[in-house]
């Protein structure tokens, strides 16, 4: 008994997960009251309180979903390049290309960042892994000796803030053009001048 209602709680997690993450989508977290989000995902109000406290706090959970396919994506980006250096930089463009993506931009680029403000957690993952990348870089003498986390938060943060300046002309094309070059100047300057630079 105590196994079949594990289940069907996590069921009824999954499935407000999923309706909010399309609703979200679609109307924005502002549009959205919690009785039609509810209504959608066939629930009731205190399957909701139960399971994330609120309407704010379902939207935390959304993001980090988000986040954590994000995070596997920029993942397999790395680990599929032909060298340490050419999966980082190719990682860094990725992260600014999804902005363009409608469900990204409107939930985590807008409305997280106006709802949640500085949702750390998140990004202390991403920059973690970022770190671990630039130390292993570091160690192999493809980055001169640095602070890996210092350096990551400088990267992730310009990446951070470029990419919501990118949603804010809704996904502007142009403006990620400029944002690209820009990131070509920056990354540049960063691996050791005895390596090859990327092409491009």
């Amino acid at each position: 008994m105590v196994r079949r209602t594990r289940a069907e709680a996590e069921e009824t997690r999954v499935s407000l997960l999923a309706t909010a993450r399309r609703v979200f989508a679609e109307q924005g977290y502002a549009q959205v009251s919690m009785d039609d989000l509810t209504r959608q995902a066939g629930l009731t109000r205190g399957a909701l309180y139960h399971h994330f406290g609120d309407k704010k706090g379902l939207l935390a959970a959304v993001v980090l979903q988000i986040d954590q396919e994000m995070e596997a994506r920029l993942q397999d980006i790395s680990e599929s390049a032909t060298s340490p250096w050419e999966g980082f930089r190719a990682r860094c463009h990725a992260h600014l290309q999804m902005a363009l993506e409608p469900e990204y931009q409107r939930i985590v680029l807008r409305d997280a960042k106006a709802v949640l403000g500085d949702i750390g957690d998140n990004q202390s993952q991403c920059i973690a892994t970022m770190a671990r990348l630039i130390d292993s870089m570091i160690r192999n003498g493809i980055i001169d000796e640095t602070d890996p986390e210092a350096l990551a938060l400088l990267i992730f943060g310009s990446l951070s803030e470029t990419s919501a300046w990118i949603a804010d002309e809704g996904g502007s094309e142009a403006r990620l053009r400029r944002a690209t070059c820009a990131l070509d100047i920056l990354l540049r300057g960063i691996p050791n001048t005895a390596q090859p630079q990327p092409a491009g």
